[in-house]
């Protein structure tokens, strides 16, 4: 590489929100290479803080871009948070678009690493090399929509992240929100930064990315938008570009695999009425998305409410009993204005449902809602105890088994009898209960890019690893996964090689992935995290879904199930007690105890 920086700024900001002090660091080549940015630079940040409680001042929440990230490169607009999971124990961590990673990038900045707790509310802002704290009390309690309408009267441009209500009264999966409309949502990430008393950060930058070779990035660009524009998944006429992510509702029901009822069945016969097409002919959608992105996935109703997401979608629908679409639309949006998790609030209320046998009138599921973000209103008491996720509820009423999560993170509106990838890739996600590490839908359900039989792990182990991989490297581009289910590595590994100036395959992503995912599963062991983790709940293994005559959805075969975690364990290069091993750590290039090295 030569003196200039192609695609990274080869800086990164560390802000201590104790002492107030603002750091502009080097970012070493190595580092680059080995980690490229967002999910992978975020848990090198992490690595020498990941067994503090999240009480600790000096545990870090790390926003970090990526080498892509503010170049033509297709939907490469994304970054990446990161930390503890407060919820979990686990590598807490969450993909978002909007304009947040292209203003970091802008202002001259791969990362932003934050330490300390302010004394009172505060926030960040950024604006190029200028960097202050700045009293954020009048904002306390309000909504997201209003946090954002107030920053925007004296910051019109830039990127701002923002938390609600949830995050300032201790609700472990509290979300941050980007730009009004997009949610790192899982994890629980906006409470890292309530502990912190940081309500805002705010980004606007005037520089520009250098591009090696800007001829080859549009080479690469328009390959990858073929690919694209060919996908039925992503543009097709039933794809994410015209109902977003809505458009797999009808689909898992017709394969059997939507979660009802707290996952005791997999098929919701109001389904009809409650999809894609049914929301778009009565909210008339109008679409928006990520800057760079053809996809343009997300979308607002005719009234400027955002359009629930797929998980939203399903679980206020199918999984908590409820046929009302306006009730799903009024829970999503209202998840959104307090700063909740979606899917864990969903979660907590449908085991609580099964525990006590109660429907719930929207009303009610509203006041919930309200009592799980602030401990507030006529639902407080259940609120506040639900607001501790649906795993610490069922917990505290003795029927753990009630609770869909797996390490703590409560299951997606996917049923893992459903495509038993699906199942293994819960299981061994270093996140917890997230299909997204691999999304073995591609393959098992959407057949991309080839059908496998998904009522066998027959292969399953290595596909789920590779996958994970792969994921990793484009989570560190950092680009949106969605893409994934129409170009691959091939494609942006070009693309890389392009920006950053330096010769890449898909081969050598894959292998900084592999890096990226070990990493994880060093830190996660550091906090306890073992084969015992690496399980699904007993019901999957017990209970059929609700099937059809020409199409059965029997328990998941526990035997077979364990056997292809022992073969995940062994491809991945993990003991037989899913712990880490220091050859394959060494390996990779990543510390081993006694060998050094960290942020």
């Amino acid at each position: 590489m030569t003196s200039q920086t192609f695609g990274w700024t080869g800086r990164y900001l560390r802000v201590d929100l104790g002492t107030g002090a603002a750091q502009t660091l080097p970012l070493p080549e190595d580092i680059r290479l080995a980690f490229l940015g967002g999910r992978g630079l975020g848990g090198y940040f992490l690595r020498d803080y990941a067994t503090l409680p999240c009480h600790d001042p000096a545990l870090p929440l790390i926003i970090a871009a990526g080498p892509l990230t503010g170049t033509d490169a297709p939907a490469s607009s994304r970054c990446h948070m990161v930390s503890r999971s407060p919820l979990t124990g686990a590598v807490g961590d969450a993909s978002v678009g909007g304009r947040l990673g292209l203003e970091l990038k802008h202002a001259g900045y791969d990362a932003l690493v934050i330490t300390g707790r302010a004394q009172s509310l505060c926030g960040i802002e950024i604006d190029d090399g200028q960097v202050r704290l700045t009293d954020a009390s009048a904002l306390s309690g309000l909504p997201t929509p209003d946090v954002f309408s107030r920053l925007r009267a004296h910051r019109p441009s830039g990127s701002i992240a923002a938390t609600g209500p949830a995050a300032e009264n201790g609700c472990p999966f509290a979300s941050i929100l980007v730009d009004t409309y997009h949610m790192a949502a899982r994890c629980g990430l906006g409470l890292v930064a309530g502990i912190k008393k940081l309500k805002y950060i705010a980004v606007r930058g005037s520089g520009s990315v250098s591009v090696a070779h800007p001829a080859g990035l549009a080479a690469a660009r328009e390959d990858i938008l073929r690919l694209v524009n060919a996908s039925p998944a992503l543009m097709g006429q039933y794809g994410f570009h015209h109902h977003g992510t809505r458009s797999l509702f009808d689909l898992m029901d017709a394969r059997r695999m939507m979660p009802t009822d707290n996952f005791r069945r997999t098929h919701f016969p109001a389904a009809g009425g409650l999809n894609a097409h049914a929301f778009a002919q009565r909210h008339h959608p109008v679409r928006r998305g990520c800057p760079g992105c053809t996809v343009v996935c997300k979308a607002l109703s005719a009234d400027g409410r955002p359009l629930p997401e797929y998980e939203a979608q399903s679980h206020f629908t199918a999984l908590i009993g409820n046929d009302k679409m306006e009730l799903a639309m009024r829970a999503a949006d209202f998840c959104a204005c307090l700063g909740l998790d979606a899917i864990s609030a969903a979660s907590a209320l449908a085991c609580h449902r099964e525990l006590c046998g109660e429907d719930y009138p929207p009303d009610r599921v509203l006041a919930l809602l309200l009592g799980m973000a602030t401990g507030q209103g006529p639902e407080a008491a259940l609120g506040a105890a639900l607001g501790q996720g649906a795993a610490r509820y069922a917990a505290a009423q003795q029927r753990p088994e009630l609770a869909m999560h797996v390490k703590g993170l409560d299951l997606p509106p996917f049923d893992p009898r459903g495509g038993y990838g699906l199942a293994l890739a819960y299981a061994v996600s270093t996140q917890g209960g997230s299909q997204l590490r691999a999304n073995p839908l591609s393959h098992e359900v959407l057949r991309k890019p080839v059908a496998t039989d998904r009522f066998s792990f027959s292969g399953k182990a290595r596909i789920i690893k590779g996958a994970e991989d792969a994921h990793a490297a484009a989570e560190s581009l950092t680009i949106c996964r969605h893409l994934l289910l129409a170009a691959g590595l091939e494609e942006y590994a070009k693309a890389y090689g392009a920006v950053t100036g330096l010769a890449a395959t898909a081969a050598d992503l894959l292998l900084a992935g592999e890096r990226i995912c070990y990493q994880e599963r060093m830190l996660n062991a550091l906090n306890g995290f073992a084969a015992s983790d690496d399980d699904l709940p007993s019901r999957f293994f017990a209970e059929p879904g609700s099937g059809a005559p020409d199409l059965p959805v029997p328990p998941i075969p526990r035997e077979d199930f364990l056997r292809a975690r022992s073969a995940y364990y062994r491809i991945r290069g993990l003991d037989e007690n899913g712990l880490p091993r220091g050859e394959t750590a060494q390996r990779l290039g990543l510390p081993w105890p006694g060998t050094g090295g960290g942020a």
